[in-house]
């Protein structure tokens, strides 16, 4: 009996590990849009949003464009050396890095310990997705995408939750950042005691036999997993999973994830301190929620229905809540909700349909790369909302309406992709 067959401790171990990994790196970017104003404010005395929001965008963009680099290059890692210890690099290396933000003394400091705890937070997810699909049996891979998707916002649920008790200020950011570093100790968990994938163990297994026997019948796909994944017949995969990956992280960091709880501490005022981590809270609510749904409706209508879905209800939701008749309060809080909902939704759809492009041998290369080379347009994304603020005098709502156009692409572009609902898990 196979892996994908029972489900026993090794199971569990490895869907908890990805789990809390994921969980952990959603912690860590829940933390930054309740930390990052009261950082700039403190660090460049007191400015305008104006120069806030310009700091704000190179500071996602930083840590976008590490995500990038760190899919690719511990998603390599991962593919040459296993998933498991490659998983436990990535966490670690997040941890360090935001722990060391406790030090930065100027904004292009967060923006580069920014940029390297991103290479961590980038690499995990890819090898995260592909331990627990190479462990779980096919028929369960809607719930466990879910679940992994689900993560990240448990995370920001729990750090939002914290800042509505715990205000993080121009006073206390640093202590913010430099509890930060605590999942080193699940980095550790991790190496010693979770099992590797014998999917991937099977198939280096396969090249080493090859090897030996003098018969090496596909060089391209076992020793170069970045050039086969960027060469026909998988580059036109890649290019699609790249889209499908920058078309919600671009309309996510650049609207809902990246500047509303800014944006909801500006409308709130200095009389409700705990106003971006409420949002925070509701946004992650609504996440979570959407992210156990929507790998499960498609599991069962298909994924290109379920992303073109997607697509429509969130452009509208996001052009409805970013309109400046807003006051702080509950009917905003519950469109909030409601985007949060809708727009993270995305992150639970794509652990599913992602790992089904690619082949075992490549891919945790294939989907760290695409998901996190979505991350790189995904920081233009970023910079331009960033500008797009200061453009329009400091309105945030005016940057992220119109940054969360782009849904409009995902319409289409979804309909050329492949269709694999009830296909078998590519070896």
């Amino acid at each position: 009996m196979t892996d994908q067959q029972r489900i026993g401790q090794a199971q569990w171990l490895v869907i908890t590990a990805a789990f809390l990994g994921w969980m952990c790196a959603g912690v860590i970017l829940g933390l930054f849009p309740l930390a990052v104003r009261p950082a700039l404010l403190d660090l460049l005395a007191k400015p305008g949003d104006e120069v806030v929001g310009a700091w704000n965008g190179w500071i996602n963009a930083a840590w976008l464009l590490g995500a990038a680099l760190g899919g690719l290059s511990f998603g390599w890692l991962g593919d040459r050396i296993g998933r498991v210890r490659s998983m436990a690099l990535a966490i670690g290396f997040f941890a360090i890095f935001t722990g060391l933000c406790y030090f930065a003394s100027h904004p292009w400091h967060l923006v580069l310990f920014r940029f390297l705890g991103g290479m961590g937070i980038g690499g995990e997810w890819g090898l995260g997705v592909a331990l627990v699909v190479e462990y779980w049996p096919d028929k369960l891979r809607p719930y466990m995408a879910g679940v992994i998707g689900a993560a990240a916002n448990v995370g920001f649920l729990l750090i939002a939750l914290l800042a509505t008790v715990v205000h993080v200020t121009p006073d206390s950011w640093r202590w913010s950042m430099l509890a930060g570093a605590s999942p080193l100790l699940l980095a550790i968990f991790v190496w010693f005691f979770v099992p590797e994938s014998r999917r991937w163990q099977a198939a280096v297994r396969l090249k080493v036999s090859d090897l030996q026997q003098g018969v090496e019948k596909h060089p391209v796909k076992r020793s170069q997993p970045v050039r086969e994944v960027l060469s026909p017949p998988l580059l036109k995969f890649t290019l699609l999973a790249i889209a499908f990956s920058t078309i919600p992280l671009v309309a996510t960091w650049g609207g809902v994830s990246g500047f509303l709880p800014v944006w909801a501490d500006q409308l709130a005022g200095p009389e409700h301190p705990e106003a971006k981590g409420v949002v925070q809270v509701v946004v992650s609510i609504g996440a979570i929620v959407g992210c156990l749904v929507a790998p499960v409706v498609g599991g069962k209508v298909g994924r290109r229905p379920v992303y073109f879905a997607l697509c429509l209800l969130s452009l509208g939701i996001c052009q409805f809540l970013f309109r400046e008749w807003w006051s702080y309060g509950a009917t905003f809080l519950l469109v909030c909700g409601v985007a949060g909902a809708l727009t993270a939704a995305f992150y639970g759809w794509m652990p599913l349909y992602l790992p089904e492009l690619f082949p075992t041998r490549v891919r945790a290369t294939g989907q760290g790369l695409s998901f996190n080379f979505g991350r790189i347009l995904t920081a233009f994304g970023a910079i331009s909302t960033g500008q797009l603020v200061a453009f329009f005098g400091g309105s945030y709502p005016k940057a992220c309406a119109t940054i969360t156009l782009i849904y409009i692409v995902g319409l289409v572009l979804i309909w050329f992709a492949p269709e694999t609902k009830d296909r078998p898990l590519p070896d």
